[in-house]
């Protein structure tokens, strides 16, 4: 037998044994977040998988991961599907910051860390949109001084995402404010729960407020926070975006199990069958057209990844940023189409079911997919200069 085949078994059985009812189909997933009461079953699956490394299944064991190749990582979630288990755990330490620090972190801020990002003792977020400085980034303007052991941040960051639950954040800030934009910058970490950090949830349409306006006023991060070299924190800050497309892209290989049924069983649902079949023909074509482009995608993504051999996101993630949020927003579309006007129930909840909810919520969500992580815009520049090297 394999070693995949072995694993397979070895981890089927596993889940099968450690896997809670309450961490399979629809439902809450860990943050990480220590301001996030956890339901009982999500804190026992965050535990139990933190214990086998399954939390971060390709990072070093010696942090807490569980060191597994991908072909084995890919085993474990295509097993979790099976069952209909949820990701154990999710959020910027899994896909952000945690594969940043294992790249440019020293082996004491690994060590600090890498092992509580692994075992969901914090949630962190991303201190890097200003209202002056979105896509142009380099043009931030949150500063931080030099205080001997320490720096002093002041100046606002927008679009926080999760900002309001988080414990730490990550954040670009301008240390010489006499160099070129895209020199002078430095990147840090520091805490959310200190006197100068002030955060404002933003209300969005879907009804959520995951993104907030932060002010820091003489916020201070240890200068054993800085990661990489003083002044060169773009380097750092460009290579977490690639990190974050490649989650938000599909390339990252994790995948919950999905909330609720699949898109041909809703259209059944909600539109009749015909022999076993989805009773509108023109809705089954639509539905084997997502379905094929779903498979198509996720077959590339994960030739992509055994492609890959040094192992770490480059420019072409870009890619399948620019696609994947685009097929996100498809999926959610026709999904609330096959629903009708039980779809649209997002502010007026009576009468509805919470899976009407849910796609109504996802729908409106999917909007920003196509604008976070770097608009389909700047995909698509980046993809013209960094990919196929067209002049600019």
């Amino acid at each position: 037998m394999s070693e995949v085949s072995e694993f397979r078994t070895e981890v089927s059985a596993w889940l099968q044994e450690n896997c809670p009812d309450g961490a399979k189909g629809p439902g809450q997933i860990s943050m990480g977040s220590s301001k996030i009461k956890l339901e009982p079953d999500v804190a026992l699956w965050l535990e139990r998988c933190a214990e086998r490394g399954f939390t971060a299944p390709t990072w070093p064991t010696e942090y807490g991961g569980g060191g597994l190749s991908p072909a084995l990582t890919r085993v474990l979630y295509e097993e979790m599907a099976n069952i209909g288990a949820r990701s154990p755990l999710v959020g910027m330490g899994m896909t952000m910051i945690g594969p940043t620090l294992l790249e440019y972190g020293t082996e004491a801020q690994k060590a600090e860390h890498i092992p509580k990002i692994v075992r969901g003792e914090i949630q962190w977020c991303q201190g890097y949109s200003e209202p002056n400085a979105g896509s142009d980034l380099a043009a931030l303007a949150t500063r931080a001084d030099d205080h001997g052991d320490h720096y002093v941040i002041n100046g606002q960051k927008i679009w926080t995402s999760g900002a309001a639950t988080a414990d730490w954040m990550f954040c670009l800030v301008r240390t010489d404010p006499k160099a070129p934009k895209h020199e002078g910058i430095s990147f840090v970490l520091f805490t959310m729960d200190q006197p100068g950090v002030t955060v404002k949830p933003i209300r969005l349409i879907s009804g959520s407020s995951p993104f907030c306006e932060t002010f820091l006023d003489n916020a201070v991060a240890d200068k054993s926070n800085l990661v990489g070299e003083l002044n060169k924190g773009w380097t750092v800050g460009k290579r977490l975006l690639q990190f974050e497309r490649s989650g938000i892209g599909g390339l990252s290989g994790a995948r919950a199990a999905q909330s609720g049924p699949g898109i041909a069983d809703l259209a059944k649902t909600y539109l009749g069958e015909e022999a076993g079949r989805i009773a509108d023909s023109a809705v089954r074509e639509q539905v084997t057209d997502l379905n094929m482009n779903r498979a198509a995608f996720r077959l590339t993504a994960q030739r992509a990844n055994e492609e890959n051999k040094s192992g770490t996101p480059g420019a072409a993630t870009s890619i399948f940023k620019l696609y994947g949020a685009a097929l996100q927003q498809d999926g959610a579309e026709l999904k609330r189409e096959i629903m009708g006007f039980r779809g649209l129930g997002a502010h007026d909840p009576e009468g509805f079911s919470d899976a009407e909810l849910t796609a109504a919520e996802e729908w409106l969500h999917t909007k920003a997919t196509t604008i976070y992580g770097g608009s389909n815009e700047i995909q698509a520049n980046i993809i013209s200069k960094r990919v196929l090297g067209l002049p600019e």
